[in-house]
Order: C-alpha cells, then sequence, then structure tokens
C-alpha cells in the first residue's frame, strides 16, 4: 500500500517458531503455488484439489465465482483463446495454531496476451496486433483444515490486490490506445487490464482491492485477522451477488446512469456475459433511496454504489 501505515493490528506465526509451525506454513505455502502451476498448465483436477467443497473466487474478469463455475468458465476462455498466465514472486503464510487458519499471502505477476480490437485499433497499431497486459498482485488465500479432507488444508476464499499494470507490446512497437473513459471506470491497480478483458465481453468487477484505495486495502486486512481469529468472513463487495440455491451466477446489469426508459417502455435487457452462464433468476428488485442504493437479488440484499441506479425488473 501507498503508505507507511503498518497493515496488521498484530503479528501471527509467519516466519521461524516451531518445526511443527514450520511445516504447516509450508502446506499452506505449497498450496497458494498451485494456483499459477496447476491453472496455468490446464491440470484442473490437481487445482480443484486446491479448495474446500465450498469455496468461492474473486478476479477482474469473474467477480465472485464458486470454484466449480469458476473452473467451468475458464476452460470455456480458453476454448475461445484467453491466455492468461501467472509469475509466482514469492509466498509467504500467517498461521494461527489454535483455530488451525492461515491466510497465504503470493506476489504475483498477472500476464495476458490480446489482440488489439477495432474500437483500440490505431494506424500505428492494427487489428489484432497483439500486446500482453501484466498486472502486479497479490494473492490473498484464506485456508483452514478441513475436517472433510481429512484435515488438509483448503483454500475457503481466494481474492486479490491489485497493485500496479501496464501495457507490454509483444513486438516491441504496437500498444492499443484504449478509451479514456472505460480506463477511467476502473481503479489505478489494474484499469489497463480491465480495459483490455472489457474488450473480450467480460464483465469486469471495478471495486476490487487496490494499493491505492486505502480503505478496501485495510478492509481486506481486517478481513485477514477475522479469519485466522476463527471466524467466517463476508469477502462480497458492491460487484458481487451471492449465489443462492440453483443460482449459477446471478450478476444481472440491470443500471442506467440517465434513467431514461427504452422507447418501448420495457425494462432493459438483462446483459448475458461470459461468467453467466446458465443463468436462472425469477427477479431483481431494487430499492432506491435519496442517499442509499440496494440491490436485492433472490432475496439477498447488498449495498451498492450510489452512482449506480436499480430498477425494478422481472424476466
Amino acid at each position: 500500500m501507498t503508505t507507511s501505515l503498518d497493515a496488521h493490528t498484530r503479528q501471527y506465526s509467519h516466519i521461524n517458531g516451531s518445526d511443527q509451525d514450520r511445516l504447516e506454513r509450508l502446506a499452506v505455502s505449497e498450496l497458494c503455488k498451485g494456483w499459477p502451476v496447476y491453472r496455468d498448465a490446464s491440470e484442473w483436477k490437481n487445482y480443484r484439489s486446491l479448495f474446500a467443497e465450498e469455496a468461492t473466487i474473486w478476479t477482474t474478469w469473474s467477480k465472485a465465482q464458486p470454484i466449480d463455475n469458476f473452473i467451468n468458465i475458464s476452460k470455456k476462455g480458453k476454448d475461445r483463446g484467453d491466455f492468461i498466465m501467472h509469475r509466482e514472486c514469492g509466498t509467504l503464510v500467517e498461521y494461527a495454531p489454535d483455530h488451525s487458519r492461515a491466510v497465504g499471502k503470493m506476489k504475483a505477476t498477472i500476464t495476458q496476451r490480446f489482440k488489439t480490437q477495432p474500437c483500440n485499433a490505431t494506424p500505428d497499431c492494427p487489428v489484432g496486433a497483439e500486446y500482453d497486459v501484466d498486472c502486479d498482485c497479490r494473492f490473498i488465500f484464506f485456508c483452514f483444515k478441513d475436517a472433510d479432507a481429512d484435515g488438509a488444508w483448503k483454500a475457503k476464499y481466494v481474492k486479490l490486490f491489485y497493485e500496479k499494470d501496464k501495457v507490454v507490446p509483444v513486438d516491441g512497437n504496437h500498444a492499443p490506445i484504449f478509451d479514456r473513459a472505460l480506463l477511467q471506470s476502473f481503479p489505478d491497480g489494474y484499469k489497463f487490464l480491465g480495459a483490455a478483458q472489457s474488450s473480450l465481453g467480460y464483465p469486469v468487477g471495478q471495486h476490487l482491492p487496490t494499493a491505492r484505495n486505502h480503505q478496501s486495502w485495510c478492509e481486506m486486512y481486517i478481513k485477514m485477522e477475522e479469519w485466522l481469529s476463527g471466524h467466517d468472513v463476508d469477502l462480497y463487495c458492491c460487484d458481487d451477488v451471492q449465489q443462492k440455491d440453483t443460482l449459477t451466477l446471478v450478476d444481472i446489469d440491470v443500471s442506467c446512469r440517465d434513467n431514461a426508459q427504452p422507447a418501448n417502455g420495457a425494462g432493459p435487457e438483462p446483459l448475458k456475459s461470459l461468467a453467466e452462464p446458465n443463468i436462472e433468476v425469477k427477479s431483481v428488485t431494487a430499492v432506491t433511496n435519496e442517499n442509499q442504493h440496494y440491490r436485492k437479488v433472490a432475496g439477498i440484499k447488498r449495498k451498492i454504489s450510489s452512482d449506480e441506479c436499480y430498477r425494478n425488473v422481472r424476466f
């Protein structure tokens, strides 16, 4: 984080300690490193073994996803030609032996290959010119000893800090120009990655933790310490809608910026995206007050950002 403030309020077992502490931390560190090793190589059974039966993943392009759904849409993305790799840069673990909880912190660089789309092309960067977006980040693994897996370490949640990103011309010459408004819709930390992933049709989240957003940074550290104290944690934000019952993913975009009704008087069409397969949604109901906005889906009400407006929609 770009401040001198100490992020943690206390220390946990993180270096040295007893032989048992070191072995436990090593096991969690090994689990974390499975993300780049297994996912990048499509070793899906090995990758799935890192997670608890009911685990949730957050990424820019997927928002909140149950682990099995995340794997399924990852496969579909690879079939479409999505090319995402991860460079692990170092991993350390905070371990709370009294609660059999741990938090793995994996420094990594996400590097994704893109082809320039017509909306970003220029005379100096034609359609199809390849470029990479590199994003420095930290994967945070919320881990526990899972009694349903014979006490093995498993990840319950994975969410990232996005720290900074950049565009890298593959041939050293060609890089696209992104629309300024599109770039500004994403926070510093993953604005180029968000813009590029949006060009592929992904509904990129806009409120993930970043190094320059001190509130989101500190909130994540609070959640880490709550987890290490033996509590469950709620990592959902206004980008997310929790899954319930048979809902595969119910993050339907029914937002409008100008409150304008379509000419035919019908409600807005739900956005069907790559991250929204097999949607089963009964209704989306919105409640808007003067100073607060909420989204209510399948009986779950969550606060959303004040610059978004949601209408009553049934489909």
